[in-house]
């Protein structure tokens, strides 16, 4: 059998490895920051209706501009967003990969600040971005002075900022992402996955004016909607005629842009989910010191916490236990998201018994 090594891939590509979050399917699953709460049922009908009508005319290509879906998405932002401002994909990954397919690539770089969100390094690979990095302060935060002093010492033709920061949580303020802008003549893009499950104010109300501003959002995170794959942002009509140079025609299916209009159509509905799942990130935090671990403050729908002897023996103790969460790689730490009351009780309850608590 021929192995990776032996093909004539990217030499740029040799040695990495894909993304490869586990998708065992054990009772708990906290680990890739779903929302673990199903669809109400009224919304998944009308979802269903709406996927029924698509398919009638599945026989022709979608719009390929899926304007009715921009709409629903500006109107759903709010903040003087119009259809004109919004962008969408299969999810924020091809979001931000039309990105630096259109801002990066070969001789340009992207700067980021790790420990954050893994995908932005692969998909800077995958486009031949060159991938730099700054540093983050105690706690992971950053502050205008780190921010502008990696862009001053790096130079990038891109800069990602993850508010909140996956995996750790951590807000970011506003003037820390207009501080970024001054900075650079460069793209600046603000990864809001996580957005609905912060308190703060968003980066959409820095757009006005500032034309090389990009707000990433996602439906798989507050809107339980991850399978079904739907990303956008939100920037100057000028960046949106950007990404259409890059992007695969008719890139987004009949099905997709059904799904997700009717879902809009339901949001209220839909974000009365965030409220629950908020209250056990907050329990989380809570109750993980009373465990003799130490978690970090989180604006997202997960909690990082820290005091961990040996991160992968307790995750594989927990995984023996039907309980999957998250080892990002930083030393002393485990992540898990904020599911539903009863898994995370099974989780508080499972770690209190391998903690000998």
């Amino acid at each position: 059998m021929t192995s990776l090594d032996e093909l004539p891939i990217r030499d740029d590509l040799r040695g990495k490895k894909p993304y490869g979050a586990p998708q065992d399917l054990v009772p708990v699953r906290l680990n890739v920051n779903e929302n673990t709460h199903p669809i109400p049922e009224d919304v998944a009908t009308d979802i269903v209706r709406s996927l029924a009508r698509a398919v009638l005319g599945a026989n022709r290509y979608p719009d390929r501009e899926f304007t009715e879906l921009r709409t629903a998405l500006a109107d759903y932002l709010g903040h003087g967003v119009t259809a004109e401002n919004i962008w969408a994909a299969n999810g924020s990954n091809e979001v931000l990969q039309h990105v630096l397919q259109a801002f990066g690539g070969p001789g340009r770089r992207v700067l980021g600040f790790p420990p954050t969100y893994s995908m932005h390094s692969i998909i800077a690979g995958g486009t031949g971005t060159t991938w730099v990095t700054g540093e983050r302060g105690p706690d992971y935060v950053l502050t205008e002075a780190d921010v502008v002093g990696a862009i001053r010492q790096t130079r990038p033709d891109v800069v990602f900022l993850c508010s909140p920061n996956n995996p750790t949580g951590t807000p970011l303020d506003i003037d820390v992402i207009a501080a970024a802008y001054d900075a650079t003549d460069g793209i600046v893009l603000v990864d809001e996955a996580y957005a609905e499950f912060a308190s703060g104010p968003s980066a959409l109300t820095l757009l006005e004016g500032r034309p090389r501003l990009l707000v990433s959002r996602t439906m798989s995170k507050a809107f339980a909607f991850a399978g079904i794959r739907l990303g956008y942002l939100a920037a100057d009509p000028a960046v949106i005629d950007a990404l259409r140079l890059v992007r695969l025609p008719y890139h987004l299916s009949a099905l997709t842009q059904a799904a997700a209009v009717a879902a809009l159509a339901h949001a209220d509905e839909m974000l009365a989910m965030v409220d629950e799942i908020i209250v056990q990130r907050d329990r989380m935090i809570e109750a993980l010191p009373a465990l003799g671990y130490e978690p970090l403050p989180s604006a997202a729908n997960f909690v990082l916490f820290g005091g961990v002897a040996d991160p992968h023996a307790l995750f594989t103790k927990l995984y023996a236990e039907g309980v999957l969460i998250r080892d990002v790689g930083i030393p002393g730490h485990l992540r898990v998201t904020a599911g539903t009351e009863a898994e995370t009780s099974i989780f508080l309850d499972t770690l209190a018994r391998l903690s000998g608590r």
